[in-house]
């Protein structure tokens, strides 16, 4: 085994050879010292990098960690994120979809982060930043890039600046048995914590996971195709997404066969969502065979919805309608409250491009004294055994 600070390497071998090493542990080298170095190179050198129950490591410089093969982090301490604004706002790893960063970038083949710690971005200094500057770009705790075989499992996020998980251009990516919590111990709120966004990916599985924060809980962003997600409780969040989509001229947008099945989701602003960007100057795209399935939701604003006319007035959607077409959409099993009287809205952008949406076993209801629950549908035919709830959809 070998044993990581920034100043010095301390030795003790387990394995047959001092080559072959078969763990590296990392321990922290004290208040103030930055451990991201000590890290990088113990994952560079050993099979399996272990940091310790009980040890904190300040990571003050960005970790890039791609190209790897075969490796193996057991996160049974913390790794905590030093909020230094000023040198995050310069270093940190530049995506352009959406104008991102992030703190951490992972990647390569059959790899794996578990243990049991946690991963903490030491968000409250963003949250008050970005109060007062809402241009400032604020990392994302952990992203998977160009990656293919990854397990990360049993940890805890806390604390995101921004979102929590950003897996661009992956493939055959797991995360099971998470859980995300980032809240705001000030008057400023922990905004646009999504706890995943998906990106040019595909085979994407998030199971069994609990998520505590202040946008998305799932979002299925450009060219995510092929993923489950299953048995997640979200409370505060903006859904279980698809999208936002169309949204850069001349880019075209695919989200395709996408399950989200056994979700308990509560206190949100949406349940089971699809936007999609309609305007003069948008892409385009399709989303098609989308599932969802048992959602018990609580105090909902939305609880299920189809918004193809996102971020755009009624008058130029008519006009510009969603170049993004809409097709082979279930929602099937929607339970529980809203905290709204309409708990359902479908509403397609004119022109025919929403085909083949099922709706079926709704027992949604309305907050207690606002009367009977009401469904809205626009410029689709709907299926199944609660179309009758939305009535005739008027079309344009």
């Amino acid at each position: 085994m070998r044993f990581f600070t920034p100043l010095v390497a301390l030795v003790s071998c387990c394995a047959a050879s001092a080559s072959a090493a078969v763990s590296c542990t990392v321990i922290a080298a004290g208040a103030g010292l930055d451990n991201g170095p000590s890290l990088l190179s113990a994952v560079q050198a050993c099979p399996t990098t272990i940091i310790p129950v009980g040890t904190t490591l300040n990571i003050s410089t960005r970790l890039n960690m791609t190209g790897l093969s075969n490796k193996e982090i057991k996160l049974q301490g913390t790794i905590r994120f030093n909020p230094n604004i000023p040198y995050w706002s310069g270093n940190g790893f530049t995506y352009p979809f959406q104008t991102q960063v992030t703190f951490w970038q992972f990647g390569g083949s059959n790899l794996r982060i578990d243990g049991g710690g946690t991963l903490d971005g030491a968000g409250q200094a963003w949250y008050d930043a970005f109060k007062k500057n809402s241009s400032l770009l604020r990392p994302i705790l952990l992203t998977v890039y160009q990656a293919q075989n990854v397990v990360i499992e049993s940890i805890n996020m806390i604390n995101s600046p921004e979102w929590f998980n950003f897996v661009n251009e992956g493939t055959g990516i797991t995360y099971n048995l998470l859980n995300l919590s980032a809240v705001s111990t000030s008057k400023n709120p922990a905004k646009n914590t999504d706890g995943w966004d998906i990106y040019r990916s595909s085979s994407v599985t998030i199971t069994n996971c609990n998520i505590n924060n202040g946008d998305d809980c799932v979002a299925f962003k450009p060219n995510a195709t092929n993923i489950l997600v299953n048995n997640l409780s979200c409370n505060g969040s903006h859904g279980i997404s698809v999208g936002s989509l169309g949204q850069y001229p001349g880019v075209y947008d695919i989200v395709e066969n996408v399950v989200a099945s056994n979700i308990r989701i509560s206190n949100a602003e949406n349940g089971a969502r699809i936007k999609a960007w309609a305007g003069k100057t948008v892409g385009s795209g399709i989303v098609k065979n989308i599932t969802f399935s048992t959602f018990n939701q609580t105090n909902n604003q939305n609880p299920v919805i189809i918004d193809q006319c996102y971020e755009t007035s009624a008058s130029v959607c008519t006009q510009y309608p969603s170049n993004v077409y809409i097709s082979d959409v279930s929602f099937d099993g929607m339970n529980g409250t809203s905290s709204k009287t309409t708990v359902a809205s479908i509403l397609c952008s004119p022109d025919n491009r929403c085909s083949d949406v099922a709706v079926n076993n709704f027992n949604l209801i309305p907050p207690v004294k606002k009367g009977a629950a009401k469904y809205a549908c626009q410029n689709i035919a709907l299926t199944g055994n609660a179309a009758s709830l939305f009535g005739t959809c008027a079309t344009t």
